[in-house]
């Protein structure tokens, strides 16, 4: 190991190194593709920093002038970058490294003087790492080696394609390290493509998850979800505990409440900008708070010290989850608790996870009001105060105290006092004692049985299982599979309950309804089929089976009389001989033209229709178009001179509300006063011209 290194891992208080971290420095591998899968909290993040020593120092102990960037670290959120970043800043803090992150939220513009400036080791996210590639912010022309950490949660998290981008841009002679917490067949497809002869370095095979973590599913009334959250933190007292919740609408409810109970608490979101989400975790680190109620954005990577306790609020949805969110505690070494609250909704849903994740927890009620009083007791006795021995600017306030008050005045101040520092916990509605759900156990040997009638004949399981108990003297215990057909149904019973069913029932074989019951010399075939949908539901039909219905032939179908008659083709039909040609396009506006084309008109034939004859004296009218409109009797005047044409004012107001109303009064007194008889009147100087408006002051 390179001398540096070892010198900041002896300083840090490391004495043996965990598992992966022996496995991916051992000396065969220098130089090697990697694909590593560990637990949450094996120290992968030292792991991978001791594994790129060798590849970016070479046979140097000091790096050189800060350049362009040697190493990429990926990981998928903000938090797991940052504490990357410090992780490897202490490890490689006696290297000369010089260190510079592109993560999401924080100013592009920093970064890029950061990079423009030089480093040896990037920590970035996948989409502004990306990003500043485009841009042409970073020079990858001399990276030496990457590394992908918690590559499966990016892959869930969608960046595969700004994966691909990446080391596609990066040169082929690098070192590639993909660190994972399991490996699936996206990331081997990736591990494929991208690494070169990649050897397979697995910590997690015989191995117990989370050795470390105690899981504790508390049973609550589906009320009492929150009320529980607060007792839990109250009897553990945990220096920093996480709660976990699925929704952002969730964090923000509970933040509020316990915030509103005293607790010093922060919230950690996707909602919340960079700057808010470090200063959450910073309150964490610097003690100013000790309750972090996150989503899983905060599930992978984020290691808090003193973290011994996980509250899930909300059951996650897989138990991948599950293990990324205990996995916050129980770090390297340390002991922890993660707690699950269990409602009667979710019960069914926290045993299928607990079982996927092979995990053993233990079932118990969530802790009541007395028993967070009986554990701050035993806190309070326990407490260093008392066998601390006393100060010297303590004895004179000691004295005082003692000679003015009696010892149960002390003893009633100083509960009181602990009383003011802790907040009170909830009453919780009694709930059944927490058990874990009964497995059942394998059915064994067994024998089966037919009984005459079934589907059609209206037989059903809860009808045919307790004539068959009460028959055969046998209980439900004994009885496995009931399989009904349509004419017949299928019991199988235990090899034990046998001799004494058949005795039960007679020489007679019959059961009640006068069903026959027949033994069976092995399994019937409708044993193996799947169980259908409907079984077992009053009223339910079979579902049609259309596979073996014979297709229609159309050829048979009756054709109707005018099937036969063959289609006109009007494209083929000969002209009309005394059709009327086509007369040329009317133009709108035109006098219409005379039916005889202009021919004389005899008024005297009545045999066809004639235009209206003319009054005598009576000019000739004028063409008229078709949308012409009838001219009024001002129009009439204004043509004939009569009325010159009125000016209409300048400023045609509407009155208030009304849109398209009468006009105000200051309009009729301009036009009045701009009138032609006006004007001449004031031109002469004779009286009566009017004076101009008034506009209102």
């Amino acid at each position: 190991m390179i001398a540096p290194l070892q010198s900041a891992l002896t300083a840090r208080g490391y004495t043996d190194l965990t598992p992966v971290q022996e496995a991916v420095t051992d000396p065969d591998l220098i130089g090697a593709d990697l694909l590593v899968s560990a637990q949450t909290g094996s120290g992968k993040t030292v792991g991978f920093g001791l594994a790129l020593g060798p590849t970016l120092l070479g046979d140097e102990e000091l790096f050189q002038i800060a350049d362009a960037p040697l190493a990429l670290v990926i990981a998928p959120t903000r938090e797991l970058a940052m504490q990357v970043k410090r992780e490897l800043g202490w490890l490689y803090g006696e290297t000369g490294v010089v260190m510079a992150s592109c993560v999401g939220g924080m100013d592009m513009r920093d970064e890029r003087r950061a990079l423009g400036r030089g480093a040896h080791i990037v920590v970035a996210t996948p989409g502004r790492l990306r990003d500043h590639i485009m841009r042409g912010s970073i020079d990858l022309t001399a990276i030496r080696g990457v590394v992908l950490d918690e590559a499966d949660e990016m892959l869930d998290l969608g960046f595969r394609e700004d994966l691909e981008f990446i080391l596609g841009e990066c040169p082929d002679s690098r070192r590639t390290l993909m660190f994972s917490a399991t490996v699936p067949a996206q990331i081997a497809r990736l591990a494929k493509t991208y690494q070169k002869d990649a050897v397979r370095v697995a910590t997690t095979t015989g191995e117990k998850q989370h050795a470390d973590i105690t899981y504790q599913a508390m049973t609550v009334a589906n009320h009492d979800a929150e009320n529980a959250i607060i007792n839990i933190l109250r009897f553990h007292e945990a220096p920093n505990a996480i709660v976990f919740c699925n929704t952002r609408a969730m964090v923000n409810r509970v933040t509020t409440r316990l915030s509103n109970r005293g607790f010093p608490v922060v919230a950690l979101s996707g909602e919340l900008t960079q700057s808010e989400r470090t200063n959450a975790l910073q309150a964490m680190r610097d003690g100013r708070a000790r309750v972090c109620v996150a989503t899983d954005v905060a599930a992978r990577g984020i290691d808090l010290p003193n973290l011994d306790l996980v509250v899930h609020a909300e059951l996650p949805s897989n138990h991948e989850t599950l293990l990324h969110r205990s996995g916050r505690t129980g770090r390297a070494g340390r002991k922890g608790t993660s707690a699950l609250i269990v409602t009667a909704k979710v019960r069914a849903k926290a045993t299928r996870i607990l079982r996927s994740a092979k995990l053993d927890a233990e079932w118990i009620s969530a802790p009541s009001a007395e028993a967070v009083r009986a554990q701050d007791e035993l806190r309070l006795m326990d407490d260093p105060m008392w066998t601390d021995p006393i100060g010297e600017g303590e004895a004179d306030m000691i004295a005082k105290l003692v000679d003015q008050f009696s010892t149960d005045q002390l003893a009633a101040a100083l509960l009181r006092i602990h009383g003011l520092r802790h907040s009170a916990p909830e009453h919780l509605s009694a709930v059944a004692e927490g058990k874990a759900p009964k497995e059942r156990a394998p059915f064994g040997p067994s024998t089966w049985f037919s009984v005459s009638g079934g589907r059609d004949q209206g037989v059903e399981v809860r009808r045919l299982l307790p004539i068959v108990c009460n028959a055969g003297d046998i209980t439900k215990d004994d009885i496995g599979a009931i399989r009904i057909q349509n004419d017949t149904s299928y019991v199988e019973l235990k090899t034990e309950a046998v001799d004494g069913f058949l005795k039960a029932l007679g020489a007679d074989m019959v059961v009640e309804g006068g069903a026959k019951v027949t033994k069976l010399d092995g399994v019937p075939d409708a044993a193996s089929q799947p169980k259908p949908r409907f079984e077992g539901k009053p009223g339910g039909k079979p579902k049609r089976d259309f596979g073996d219905r014979p297709k229609r032939d159309h050829a048979d179908k009756p054709k109707h009389a005018y099937d036969d008659t063959p289609k006109r083709d009007f494209k083929d039909k000969p002209a009309r001989a005394d059709a009327p040609k086509p007369s040329a396009k009317r133009v709108w506006g035109d006098p219409p033209k005379a039916h005889n084309d202009g021919a004389p008109i005899d008024w005297n034939d009545t045999s066809t229709p004639k235009p209206r004859k003319p009054k005598p004296g009576a000019k000739p009218a004028a063409a008229k178009s078709r949308f012409a409109k009838a001219p009024s009797t001002m129009d009439k005047a204004i043509q004939d001179g009569a009325v010159s044409t009125p000016k209409k004012p300048r400023h045609k107001t509407a009155q208030k509300g009304k849109p398209g109303g009468k006009p105000t009064g200051a309009a009729p007194k301009t036009a009045k006063y701009n009138s032609k008889k006006n004007k001449a009147r004031r031109a002469a100087g004779a009286p009566g011209g009017g004076q101009p408006p008034r506009r209102k002051p």
